[in-house]
């Protein structure tokens, strides 16, 4: 998720490459294990033991672990392992039937998947993703899942290929941190709502104290932390944007002044 323009300055190329690749690498990983049984990849005798989805008593910030066992148990097991983000945003987006969810920077379909079967037979979900290998593996999980009212886009979080007030809810888990045009992304965001429609956005955020040279010191932009904003410039990013209702609640802690956050608003009608 980087600039949407033509014009980026190529260091923004550079980053936008790098995250590209990340979660191509990703998607290619997880579409080789396709077959196998999640808790077997992650938790087998050959397995990497800190694995997110694994049971050991490790401390996990990301990954499929962040999802009720019953929602994981539910999905393709490719979708479960390709989860990468720092919370649940169907936790928290409410959803209900006939609504229109979009998600931005949906990777692997989890979220869609779950959306989908959410808001049910006469909604929709969109997933909207920038890497063909994560659309190619959100899609085969969709298919296997057997879901029928979900679609997967290819584009960018900053340009979203959907028409102005088209859906009802939008959803993103831990991307928003990673574009490098956050303003564009919050027009987008509000742009494609209906009035009185909500997000329901799990990111990384960082405390108010920390600059951005310290977040760029604690990680880079494609682990979801040099990118991350603060709570203040969340808030009056979405405000800017003309959203209502703004907030940002941390939920853990994953580094030095960042935490996990739930960041909600709605448009007024």
């Amino acid at each position: 998720m980087g600039d949407s323009g033509s014009r980026a300055a190529p260091s923004a190329e550079i980053e936008r490459e790098a995250i590209r690749e990340r979660y191509a690498t990703a998607a290619r990983a997880v579409s080789a294990l396709q077959g196998l049984d999640a808790a077997a990849v992650c938790c087998g005798p050959t397995a990497d033991k800190e694995a997110a989805c694994c049971s050991a008593p490790v401390e996990v910030h990301f990954g499929p672990s962040l999802y009720a066992p019953d929602e994981r148990d539910e999905l393709p097991a490719p979708a479960v392992l390709a989860s990468l983000g720092c919370g649940n945003p169907i936790a928290v987006a409410d959803l209900a039937p006939g609504e229109t969810v979009l998600d931005l920077g949906s990777g692997g379909g989890i979220d869609v998947i779950l959306s989908a079967r959410r808001v049910g037979p006469s909604g929709r979900a969109y997933g909207l993703d920038m890497t063909d290998e994560m659309l190619d593996l959100a899609r085969h999980n969709s298919a296997e899942a057997g879901t029928d009212n979900a679609e997967f886009l290819k584009g960018d979080i900053e340009d979203v290929p959907l028409p102005d007030a088209s859906v009802d809810v939008v959803i993103s888990n831990c991307v928003i941190n990673l574009s490098l045009d956050k303003h564009a992304v919050f027009a987008e965001m509000f742009r494609v709502l209906r009035p009185c429609g909500r997000i329901g956005v799990t990111d990384v955020v960082a405390e108010d104290r920390l600059r951005p040279e310290d977040r760029a010191r604690l990680g880079d932009r494609a682990s979801c932390i040099a990118g991350a904003l603060s709570v203040q410039e969340y808030e009056a990013g979405l405000l800017a944007a003309g959203f209502v209702d703004v907030s940002v609640t941390f939920t853990d802690q994953v580094a030095d002044g960042l935490h996990g956050a739930i960041v909600r608003a709605s448009k007024p009608a």
